[in-house]
């Protein structure tokens, strides 16, 4: 489905059309589908091309900045230069992005990268989600509360296919990522190395790379989506942000190997929201939104409702009445039959009970936000989730030696 500038809902009082949200492009052209592409591509075994543009290669880097959408760079190039040149040769010379997946959040997005699979079929379907075991929100980014990771996502990661596989296989990233359960159940397989600062992690990509005839390495850099966060994409810590990431890509594409494949992408774009009532929904203020609501999951632009047993088809409609025209307000069943958590059919069992009675993902420039309850998340100002443009869309941007 193209991604096609929507509608001025403010000019359209009608309720947005389910079937006009331009959902995920899953098994052709998601973050899901990358890993397994390259590693298919180098052999290993059980794995399946998704992305039919993509060469394969020996040695294999995927480096993920957080928060750098396709959009963001495009509006950006004197602040991206080497980022803006590598643009028309993305997804394998096709000059496309691919999808992150919905909603478009890091954790959702890093269980897709390095399980290969879509929510639907991983288990970290937002944020925040209920588990059904104990009726609790679990922020699925932080984990808390506790909760055991291998029964909550139980499949293994292509890093773990991969080194068994005889690749050699290695992850690059910020020392206190090591040993995080969301690592554990995503990104885990091979080795990880700790380094602190952006120029360590990209000189030791390059040298795991090298250490092998066939090499899958992983690193990332957050720090760019802070910024985005505390100051909007339209700032000067955002933009300053932008052109160190612009340095750290070339100073890694300088070094690669022979034989070696460099994919620049993301988890999510982002999007600035404004302060002020019309573009700040308060579900804490807002005695219509909250009824019938037993817990309010998710995000400000992709939120899971979890609804009083027996309320959930007032809930439904309330949300649809109040939200509508700005947001597409749809069931957990329609919204796993339009595919916005994977292809229709293939939610696992243990996934249904995560997912709201009612999913809400945001069209316009808005945020359901909770003042009492979620007081830092409110306070944002750049904000993602949804399956905008500028959320959804990622780079694949590749530099080959």
């Amino acid at each position: 489905m193209s991604y096609s500038a929507p509608p001025n809902w403010s000019d359209d009082p009608e309720l947005l059309d389910l079937a006009g949200a331009p959902v995920p492009h899953y098994g052709t052209g998601s973050l899901a589908d990358l890993l397994p592409t390259l590693a298919a591509g180098q052999g290993v075994p059980g794995l399946t091309a998704g992305i039919a543009e993509l060469t394969p290669a020996d040695r294999n880097c995927v480096f993920l900045v957080d928060g750098m959408g396709w959009e963001q760079i495009k509006a950006h190039p004197e602040y991206a230069p080497f980022l803006t040149s590598l643009l028309a040769g993305s997804r394998g010379g096709t000059g496309r992005p691919i999808t992150a997946g919905f909603p478009a959040t890091t954790a959702t997005s890093l269980a897709s990268v390095g399980t290969g699979l879509p929510p639907a079929r991983h288990g970290l379907p937002g944020y925040a989600v209920r588990n059904p075991a104990s009726g609790e929100l679990m922020n699925q980014l932080r984990w808390y509360p506790w909760t055991p990771p291998k029964p909550w996502q139980p499949y293994p990661t292509v890093f773990q296919l991969a080194d068994a596989a005889g690749v050699h296989t290695a992850q690059v990233s910020a020392p206190n990522f090591q040993s995080t359960p969301l690592t554990q159940i995503a990104l885990s397989g091979g080795t990880f190395h700790g380094r602190m600062t952006g120029e360590e992690r990209m000189d030791l990509a390059a040298i795991q790379l090298a250490a092998g005839e066939r090499s899958l390495v992983y690193t990332y850099y957050s720090e760019l989506d802070g910024a985005g966060h505390r100051h909007g994409v339209d700032s000067d810590a955002w933009r300053g942000q932008l052109m160190y990431v612009d340095r750290l890509v070339q100073r890694l594409a300088e070094q690669l190997p022979p034989r070696t494949a460099l994919y620049v992408t993301a988890d999510h774009g982002m999007v600035d929201i404004p302060f002020d009532e019309d573009s700040r929904v308060d579900f804490d203020e807002d005695w219509e939104l909250g009824a019938g609501v037993a817990l309010l999951g998710g995000e400000g632009r992709a939120r899971h409702v979890y609804a009083v047993p027996g309320a959930e088809a007032d809930v439904l409609t309330v949300w649809r009445e109040v939200l509508g025209d700005r947001f597409w307000v749809a069931s957990r069943e329609e919204a796993l039959e339009l595919g916005w958590f994977g292809a229709p059919g293939e939610c696992d069992e243990r996934v249904l009970g995560r997912m709201g009675d009612v999913i809400a993902a945001a069209q316009a420039d808005v945020a359901i936000t909770a003042s009492r309850n979620e007081p830092n998340e409110s306070a944002l100002t750049g904000m993602h989730g949804s399956m905008t443009a500028a959320e959804q869309l990622v780079p694949l941007l590749e530099v080959r030696t």
